[in-house]
């Protein structure tokens, strides 16, 4: 049986006619840059995350630059960012030639630990940049807190996390200062290609992340302040309103398919319960937990991967790739670790949750249209190499 990391057809197929007629409207207007649809995608994501501003941009990562930019970041001040996440929450700051400071995550959700954030606050520190990793919310309480006590901004990192709810039942993205999200093809909501939006509810801020996302333009040819080309393309607009009505059931069956997950390592003696932090007989297989589960919200965990531990997982990978199984390490290099960040000169030894993270993690298919019948393949293949280990 084949079980790749992301199968994107069966979305498309089960969509086509809808997105077909969508994107040749876009073609027969010609209105390729901006727009109509880009215009009204920003109003229903406004309307589903209960947001007061959404500026469609190009990528995740320009949301990213474009929020700091926004907040006038200046060279030599300190962002802090947690070291375990995608390379563009750490790039963004290095470009503005502002300083990353990179914070361990917690063990059970590989969020930034909200009790090591304060300890690397100084006088330079300007934001914050919690990330909701693999679609479940950061500590958003605690950061929020320590953002209030010493006067710093929030840039909420929720590329992977359009949909999820916090513990008192707020959308990610909606609850700092700037909120930024992926349209990322593999994203819970991907488009055809790069795309990204920003959310704010200060209308100050909205407005002026609308100018500077066309060159700091307003009006045309007159520029008042710094920009970037950081526009959202009419046809990626014209997908993902297609596809946005669909995103909580699409949610639904990601957290459905892992329960189903833990069902089965559970029956196969690998794991016993979620949420476990070490190897021992009864968890060879450390499962992930969605901790604000019992919040009341459906929304609190989306599995935009779905992530387990385990002690050999590099011979582990070699083996599901022989059995046709997709899987993948999220991520290999923590940020403290990276070539390119050397110059910080940062110590291995402060960061061993994220140490522990780079070394045992892998990602397993979650994909909505995975079957039963593919996830118990996965599950008997790890079974199987655990025997012969």
């Amino acid at each position: 049986m084949k079980v790749p990391l992301l199968d994107l057809k069966p979305q498309y197929n089960a969509l086509k006619k809808e997105i077909d007629e969508a994107v040749q409207r876009v073609i027969e207007s010609q209105y390729f840059i901006m727009g109509p649809d880009v215009a009204k995608l920003e109003e229903e994501i406004c309307s589903y995350l209960g947001a007061k501003k959404a500026v469609g941009v190009s990528s995740g990562t320009d949301a990213l630059l474009l929020a700091l930019m926004a907040l006038d970041i200046q060279p030599g001040d300190e962002v802090i960012v947690p070291t375990y996440s995608f390379f563009a929450t750490a790039g963004v700051v290095a470009r503005l030639n502002a300083v990353p400071v990179f914070v361990d995550c917690d063990p059970i959700t590989f969020n930034i630990d909200p009790k090591k954030i304060e300890e690397k606050i100084s006088a330079k520190t300007k934001v914050i940049i919690p990330v909701h990793l693999y679609g479940q919310s950061a500590d958003m309480d605690a950061i929020m807190a320590i953002a209030k006590k010493h006067n710093l901004k929030v840039v909420e990192d929720a590329a992977q996390a359009i949909g999820v709810q916090c513990k008192d039942g707020r959308f990610v993205g909606t609850i700092g200062d700037i909120g930024c999200f992926s349209f990322f093809p593999s994203k819970n909501l991907g488009g055809f290609g790069d795309g990204g939006i920003v959310t704010t509810n200060d209308e100050t801020l909205g407005e002026k992340m609308r100018i500077q996302r066309v060159h700091g333009m307003e009006p045309k040819y007159y520029h008042k302040m710094m920009g970037g080309n950081f526009r959202l393309d009419a046809l990626q607009a014209a997908v993902l309103r297609v596809k946005l009505p669909h995103l909580d059931s699409w949610s639904a069956k990601r957290r459905e398919n892992a329960e189903t997950y833990t069902k089965y390592f559970v029956e196969a003696g690998l794991a016993s319960e979620t949420g476990k932090l070490i190897f021992d007989a009864s968890n060879k297989v450390l499962l992930p937990k969605a901790v604000y589960r019992d919040s009341g919200f459906k929304n609190h965990h989306i599995y935009n991967q779905y992530i387990i531990r385990v002690e050999k997982r590099n011979s582990l990978i070699d083996f599901l790739r022989k059995k046709d199984i997709g899987c993948e390490i999220y991520y290999p290099v923590p940020f403290h670790r990276q070539e390119c960040f050397s110059y910080l000169n940062c110590r291995d030894e402060d960061y061993p949750i994220s140490n522990c993270a780079a070394h045992d993690s892998i990602a397993l298919p979650i994909y909505p249209e995975l079957s039963n019948e593919q996830i118990k393949y996965v599950v008997d293949s790890i079974a199987e190499f655990m025997k012969a280990e």
